[in-house]
């Protein structure tokens, strides 16, 4: 399935790595020019690099995160869905800690995890601490685990998985005050160009930066602290990124630009550092070969992600041209598949699907209320094309508006000017499809039998 890494037990001068990864954030931070305060997160971009075109596999939690802890794509490790309803990564996988382990790291969990809905410690993980995933209770957890590590001879992976800022934005267990600085009226839309200027959104996006300014940036920079204060930092690599685009109507759920962004954000002193801005396309599929080579240990050969480390280190580099997406199984079936290059977005729908799907999560929100009508009522056309050059906000599409199992003669004709690469696109997501087995070029993809 796939091959072994680098076994080599010989770990003197590797350094360590800790990976800060949360819930639903998508690029919304100060750093990737959102309206919103995040001097701790931004720092680490200050101190690294950026990736400015970080993409994940798919736009829901469980898919996208085996792809970032194996390298392959969704349909490929089996992930097709949510981990605590029936698509968990199978054991035979080999994962980044697995890898890791191999070569002679000790590895750990702090907090969450959904790559399996149950026993983390079969991701590959020696020790789980997942007794919370609320960000800042893990303070104190981090800060006993780095203090705990300062005379230890092996280099560590610790995974630092947050739960904020997933769902909902009004925690009951944050203080009111919390809130008090999230003033719907002073919002700036301008970060949600594909919503309505209503009153439910506005509330939604003032909640929303309250979260990530009050819980999640001081959390992450008390991770650092933690880090620099046990002598480690020097020697560390610092990662921080999340699983998927922003959990409001049209991103989270969508193969859009705002549901597949991500934010990666990394720092290794002496060798990724400066503060460098990245403008190559990257997939999360990416993510384990890259860590993997930064930390000196063999990535995996045969997998669908690539090692962008010489990028980061600043050595040549062949970049991708393109990145896939996807999306079979949420809480609803929503099979679509979509191909991204610099110029342009294909989005292939494969069923009979409303204009936008609105994840359950975020369906019943303020938010959500609003755009029910406009985003569930109407139906959803066969194919999608966006030129991002003249439509970054993926409102016009070029394509036939043609439905599935609608008649060619009651739709309209693909936009002439783009005819072109709207069938170089589609050809090549179906080549893609095909070389990697895509379950879904065969029919329906069922819902998995489970107890």
């Amino acid at each position: 399935m796939t091959d072994r890494a680098d076994s080599d037990s010989d770990t003197s001068g590797r350094p360590n790595l800790v990976l800060v990864h949360c819930h639903d954030l998508g690029q919304h931070l100060g750093c990737y020019g959102a309206d919103v305060d995040t001097p701790n997160i931004d720092r680490i971009a200050a101190d690294g690099a950026r990736m400015a075109n970080s993409f994940c596999t798919a736009p829901q939690c469980s898919p996208s995160r085996s792809s970032m802890m194996t390298g392959y794509y969704p349909h490929e490790n089996g992930v097709m869905g949510l981990a605590h309803m029936g698509w968990a990564l199978g054991d035979d996988w080999e994962t980044l800690p697995k890898r890791l382990r191999s070569a002679g790291y000790d590895t750990a969990l702090l907090g969450f995890q959904h790559e399996v809905p149950d026993e983390p410690e079969r991701l590959g993980y020696d020790y789980v601490d997942s007794g919370t995933k609320r960000a800042l209770e893990l303070v104190d957890v981090v800060d006993d685990f780095f203090a705990e590590r300062v005379d230890d001879d092996e280099p560590f992976f610790v995974s630092i998985g947050i739960e904020e800022p997933h769902r909902p934005f009004r925690r009951e267990y944050l203080p009111d005050e919390t809130y008090e600085g999230a003033d719907p009226d002073a919002v700036d839309l301008d970060d949600f160009p594909y919503l309505p200027d209503e009153p439910g959104v506005r509330e939604d996006a003032a909640d929303l930066t309250a979260l990530i300014e009050e819980v999640l940036d001081p959390a992450v920079g008390r991770y650092r602290e933690s880090l620099a204060d046990a002598g480690l930092a020097e020697e560390t690599v610092f990662v921080f990124t999340t699983d998927h685009g922003l959990a409001i109507p049209r991103a989270k759920g969508t193969c859009y630009d705002p549901g597949i962004e991500t934010a990666l954000l990394v720092h290794q002193p002496g060798a990724v550092e400066g503060g460098e801005v990245h403008d190559a396309l990257v997939t999360n599929a990416d993510f384990t070969p890259t860590m993997l080579d930064l930390l000196g240990v063999d990535p995996p050969t045969d997998a669908s992600g690539e090692s962008f480390a010489p990028l980061l280190r600043g050595e040549p580099h062949d970049e991708r041209d393109r990145i896939f997406a996807e999306m079979t199984w949420h809480d609803r079936y929503n099979p679509i598949r979509a191909i991204r290059t610099e110029r342009y977005k294909y989005v292939r729908n494969f069923s009979v699907l409303p204009k936008v799907f609105v994840p359950m999560d975020v369906a019943p929100t303020a938010s959500g209320r609003e755009v029910h009508e406009e985003f569930h009522v109407p139906q959803r056309p066969a194919e999608e094309l966006y030129d991002l050059e003249a439509d970054p906000d993926e409102s016009e599409n070029l394509a036939s508006d043609k439905k599935p199992f609608e008649p060619a003669a009651e739709a309209s004709d693909p936009d002439p000017a783009h005819v072109d690469a709207l069938d170089r696109l589609r050809d090549e997501l179906e080549s893609w499809m095909a070389s990697t087995d895509d379950p879904l070029l065969d029919g329906p993809v069922p819902y998995p039998d489970i107890e």
